[in-house]
C-alpha cells in the first residue's frame, strides 16, 4: 500500500531540490527529455519517475475522476484557483496547448481548488474563453494534498504509463516551443516505454 504522506513529502522534496539545483542533469548530459530555455530552467525532472497517486477528484458535474482514467495518454495536470493571478494568466496557454495536441493523446487537466466548485469555475472559464481545457475540481483537496502542492499554480507532467515525470512550480506559457518540446517528447513514447534514465 502506498504511503500517501510519504509520497506527498517526496514530491515536494523533489520539486524543492530541483528548483534549488536547476535540475539540469539530463539536458547537460545531452540526453532526452529536452529542457530548453527559461521553461527548462524551472522544470524539475523526477529521477526516477513516481506513480501518480490514486486520489479521486471531480468533473464539474460532480462525477468522480482518477488519474488512472487517463492512462495511455500524456497528462499535463495543473493545480489552480480563480483567485490566483498567475493561474489566470497561464490558463489561456493551457487551453491552446490542449487544442494543439489533443489529437495526439494529450489531456490537459486543470484542477481547481476553489471552494465554490462548478458555480465559480464555469463562469470563470466562459469569461476567459476557455473552450478545450479539461476543467475539474478537487472538492476535498485530496489530490492537492497527495501531490504535496505548496503553491499555485503548480503543474505536473505524467507519462502514458501513469508516472509523474516532472513538475513546474509557478506559471508558464505552455504552448510555447520550449514547453511543447518536452511534452512532445513524451507524446512520442508508446505507453509501454520505459522512462529515459538520467546520467548519474
Amino acid at each position: 500500500m502506498v504511503n500517501r504522506n510519504a509520497l506527498a513529502a517526496a514530491l515536494f522534496a523533489l520539486i524543492l531540490a530541483g528548483v534549488q539545483a536547476g535540475a539540469q542533469t539530463p539536458a547537460a548530459a545531452g540526453q532526452a527529455p529536452p529542457l530548453l530555455g527559461a521553461f527548462g530552467d524551472n522544470f524539475t525532472l523526477f529521477d526516477p519517475p513516481v506513480p501518480a497517486p490514486p486520489e479521486a477528484f471531480a468533473a464539474l458535474d460532480g462525477a468522480p475522476v482518477r488519474l488512472a482514467d487517463f492512462k495511455g495518454r500524456v497528462v499535463v495536470l495543473n493545480f489552480w484557483a480563480t483567485w490566483c493571478a498567475p493561474c489566470v494568466r497561464e490558463m489561456p496557454s493551457l487551453d491552446r496547448l490542449q487544442a494543439a495536441l489533443e489529437d495526439r493523446d494529450l489531456a490537459v487537466l486543470a484542477v481547481s481548488i476553489d471552494r465554490g466548485g462548478a458555480k465559480v469555475i464555469r463562469p470563470f472559464a466562459k469569461r476567459l474563453g476557455l473552450e478545450r481545457l479539461g476543467l475539474y475540481h478537487d472538492p476535498k483537496g485530496a489530490l492537492f494534498k497527495a501531490f504535496g502542492v505548496t503553491g499555485l499554480p503548480t503543474t505536473f507532467l505524467i507519462d502514458r504509463r501513469g508516472q509523474i515525470v516532472g513538475a513546474y512550480p509557478g506559471a508558464a506559457e505552455w504552448d510555447e516551443p520550449e514547453a511543447r518540446a518536452l511534452i512532445e517528447h513524451y507524446l512520442r513514447q508508446p505507453a509501454g516505454a520505459a522512462a529515459v534514465k538520467t546520467a548519474g
